[in-house]
């Protein structure tokens, strides 16, 4: 559904491209990269002064190379820098862009780091569809322009948060050539499932992102965009396009989406191949990144074909342990083994390495051999009329009755009479019937202290993050039998299975992966509701490139009142108990030494 309000004006870029030495660094700025269709990209590449051949960095994204960090994203980077400072130190940072590698950090260490505009953005004309068939098919091209430049060895690394993780993900079913390894930090990779359709209700999120982050530096803004520091050239290209011209060159991204209620083609066409994903790669996590990307890091992990992954899941923001000491540390020894073809010990690292997370906020490195952890304690805690948590059902017939749009019913265990560890991934069984046609089911995995205040933490992106949460569209209850685990129940979204009014269904909600270490006295708690979780009413603030004030879930909520009609999401919902109906929350217990 691309806009038509004018016609397309593909624009033959009066960009060109220059070099220079400064900074330690040999910069090629706007290099031409031409697209199977002719489409001309361009990329800046930034490489060591002595003459050789070097391993390479490459990203293709919408958002802008010629961009700085700190004036496209001025919030996350004061906020980041003044918090570590070790991610400013030993750069000029005039080359920092919005999550892709700090190069002043990089060339030094012998690498060649390639910035792609993605098709339509930046400094590249085209026609804006983000993760599209066009895009992969670009990104595949740029991977084998890289490996093939005299400067380079002949191996390409992926890297980068985020966009930048997620087309990782995407490209590597097309096995590029020269592609020898990727570290996908902290990246979706069903486009469906991770990113727009939470169980199968619709996210927000892609609507407002693409309004804020990628309409605003699309190719053509001349202008009307940003001028970089550092070459003093406009970051979209010297061209004006007027308001029409920028709407025709670029779909409706979000009515796209909400067009497609069902997973299909269009997100298959979008999304992984696990099957094809023979790449040696590093899938980094966020524990508190509910609501995007963790899902698919644990997924890589599980289920891509090659042997050579490894799985990391760290803490605090979105962003910034990729710029930390601790994660450049981390992807430079996994691309030294493996562009570099150093033996440094990486193939002898642990398949899997956690931050594991503590009720203060603090992390303990743990690392293990497999993801779920093989000795596990599959712990079942089962709900009760009465709102308890306990590890003996009461069998007892009985219900419960909430508004759908309203805070829901909260399940508490008693008080942990020991420490417990919960790591990994969790689901809830309930039985359920709505006064209508439909019902959403919002499950959030609670732990309260000893005088019930609730432990939150810094998510990926909002500062008051519970432990857990979980989705579904009760009509798409739907499981697949090839795919569900106990503990991550997999639903097909290829059909809708409406309610009868009244009638009561079964559903499974997969709860994303988690980690806590509970102190003894601390009480688990499960809140079933209808609407987006919000942290007791207190604002977290805002961040310069969402729209919304962070209430709890972050930019990543469920509030489209054309895919929530008031009228049928907004009734009443019951959970049914008895001896064939209990009700349980599957939790990931791991024995503490």
């Amino acid at each position: 559904m691309t806009a038509q309000t004018a016609p397309r004006r593909q624009l033959d870029s009066s960009i060109r491209s220059r070099s220079e030495v400064r900074d330690a660094m040999r910069i090629d700025w706007d290099v031409p990269i031409t697209a199977k269709d002719g489409l001309v990209m361009r990329a800046d590449v930034f490489r060591p002064e002595a003459e050789g051949r070097y391993p390479v960095i490459l990203t293709y994204g919408p958002y802008a190379k010629g961009l700085s960090f700190q004036e496209g994203y001025p919030s996350a980077w004061e906020r980041m820098v003044r918090l570590h400072p070790d991610v400013a130190a030993g750069s000029s940072n005039k080359y920092q862009a919005w999550e892709v590698v700090d190069p002043e950090k990089w060339v030094p260490e012998g690498y060649v780091c390639v910035r792609v505009d993605g098709r339509g953005c930046g400094t590249t004309p085209g026609v804006v569809d983000p993760y599209s068939p066009d895009e992969q098919s670009d990104f595949v091209t740029a991977i084998e322009w890289a490996g093939e430049q005299p400067w380079s060895n002949g191996r390409v690394g992926l890297n980068g948060i985020s966009y930048f993780a997620t087309n990782q993900w995407h490209v590597a079913k097309h096995k590029p050539k020269y592609l020898a390894a990727m570290c996908t930090w902290e990246g979706a990779a069903d486009f469906y499932r991770d990113m727009t359709h939470h169980g199968g209700i619709l996210s927000t999120f892609w609507k407002n992102w693409y309004d804020m982050q990628v309409k605003t530096v699309q190719f053509g803004a001349g202008e009307r965009g940003k001028r970089s520091p550092v070459h003093g050239q406009l970051v979209c290209g010297p061209e004006l396009l007027t308001d029409d011209e920028l709407t025709a060159n670029r779909v409706d991204f979000g009515g796209e989406i909400a067009s497609h209620p069902l997973d299909g083609d269009y997100y298959r066409k979008r999304s992984v191949d696990w099957a094809k994903t023979d790449v040696p790669f590093l899938s980094a996590g966020n524990w508190g990144g509910q609501g995007l990307h963790l899902r698919g890091n644990v997924e890589g992990f599980v289920r891509a074909a090659t042997e050579q992954k490894w799985l990391e899941i760290h803490g605090i923001e979105h962003w910034t342990h990729f710029y930390t000491d601790y994660g450049r540390r981390l992807q430079l020894r996994f691309f030294d083994h493996f562009l570099k073809g150093e033996d440094n010990g990486w193939d002898r690292e642990p398949r899997v390495r956690l931050q594991v997370r503590h009720v203060d906020g603090t992390f303990v490195e743990r690392g293990e051999s497999e993801w779920p952890i093989a000795r596990t304690n599959w712990t079942t805690l089962h709900l009760t009329p009465d709102g308890a948590l306990t590890k003996d059902g009461s069998g007892a017939d009985g219900s419960v009755t909430f508004d759908a749009l309203g805070e829901g019913v909260t399940f508490l265990s008693a008080p942990l009479t020991e420490e417990t560890e919960i790591t990994g991934p969790s689901s809830v069984k309930l039985t359920i019937s709505s006064s209508t046609s439909d019902a959403d089911l919002f499950v959030v995995l609670r732990v309260f202290s000893p005088d019930l205040d609730e432990v939150v933490f810094q998510g990926a992106i909002d500062p008051h993050t519970p432990v857990g949460q979980g989705w579904l569209r009760a009509s798409h209850r739907k499981l697949d039998p090839a795919l569900s685990e106990p503990y991550r129940p997999y639903h097909s979204h290829d059909e809708a299975q409406p309610l009868t009014p009244g009638a009561p269904v079964e559903c499974a909600v997969e709860i994303w992966p988690t980690c806590l270490v509970i102190p003894a006295g601390y009480r688990i708690g499960l809140t079933v509701r209808g609407k987006d979780y919000e942290y007791n009413g207190k604002s977290g603030g805002r961040l310069s490139n969402f729209k919304n004030e962070l209430l709890g879930c972050g930019p990543f909520l469920h509030d489209d009142p054309e895919d929530r009609p008031a009228e049928i999401f907004g009734g009443k919902t019951t959970i049914h108990f008895g001896a064939d109906r209990q009700p349980s929350l599957l939790l990931p217990v791991i024995p503490r030494a």
